[in-house]
């Protein structure tokens, strides 16, 4: 990887894959958590305007597994916050996931594009706040002290990511690019890796157990389990 300059710029997409080794349900996986509810019932605008208990129960038993089931970073989490803190350029994480794993682990410049589970927001007054327990219709906003308003700090299909333009700006300064643990079937961000191409600069790698949808846009292609060849890839990456 000679093309990458000592402190150069990394930006790393993570994905389901990631979060998969340490218990998490992937959402397109054969077994995934798409093949056992509808994604249009649970995760998209419409389905919270039909029937709201539905969603929260769904996303209330989503943060109990992550909060009471032992669910803890795995070494892939760990590899990526320690590059962040040994690499002499910046180390930006953009990631699909919305558990707390990579901030458990370390992780500090991170941008959650797909929300937080650990969160959530008003719809009148659009503050969002930490939150594990339960939730539904009858709770009130902390802030505005309305009720019926709070949702999932989720973004649902339909909506759009978050921070796109940092996460623009970075993808077009980086010098490297990896994208670990992700389908390629989700856009935007299956699209990141033509944005980094199309800029011409930076080398692209994906770590993946196997190729993606977008595996022939990458410079290099490493196929295995996260917890195996982020570590490895890190190592790599800090002993050059």
């Amino acid at each position: 990887m000679s093309v990458l300059p000592p402190s150069g710029a990394i930006v790393i997409l993570t994905g389901a894959g990631i979060s998969k080794e340490s218990g998490l349900d992937t959402f397109r996986d054969k077994d995934g958590i798409w093949s056992k509810v509808r994604l249009e019932d649970v995760a998209t605008p419409e389905g919270f305007r039909r029937d709201p208990a539905k969603v929260h129960g769904f996303y209330n038993a989503r943060r109990r597994h992550l909060v009471e089931d032992g669910i803890v970073p795995n070494a892939a989490h760990a590899a990526l916050a320690r590059l962040e803190r040994e690499w002499r350029g910046e180390v930006l994480i953009v990631t699909q996931n919305i558990d707390d794993l990579h901030e458990r682990a370390g992780s500090a410049n991170l941008i959650h594009m797909h929300g937080e589970l650990l969160k959530i927001r008003c719809q009148r007054c659009a503050q969002p706040f930490a939150w594990v327990d339960d939730l539904d219709q009858e709770r009130r906003c902390p802030d505005c002290g309305r009720g019926g308003t709070l949702r999932p700090h989720v973004v649902w299909f339909g909506e759009m990511p978050l921070e796109m333009e940092r996460i623009g700006d970075a993808l077009a300064e980086c010098s490297l690019f990896v994208s670990i643990g992700t389908s390629g079937h989700v856009y935007p961000a299956a699209g990141f890796v033509q944005m980094v191409r199309g800029q011409g600069r930076a080398h692209t790698v994906e770590l993946n157990l196997e190729p993606s949808e977008s595996a022939t846009m990458f410079h290099e292609s490493r196929l295995g389990r996260a917890s195996e060849l982020v570590p490895a890839f890190v190592e790599e990456l800090l002993c050059r």
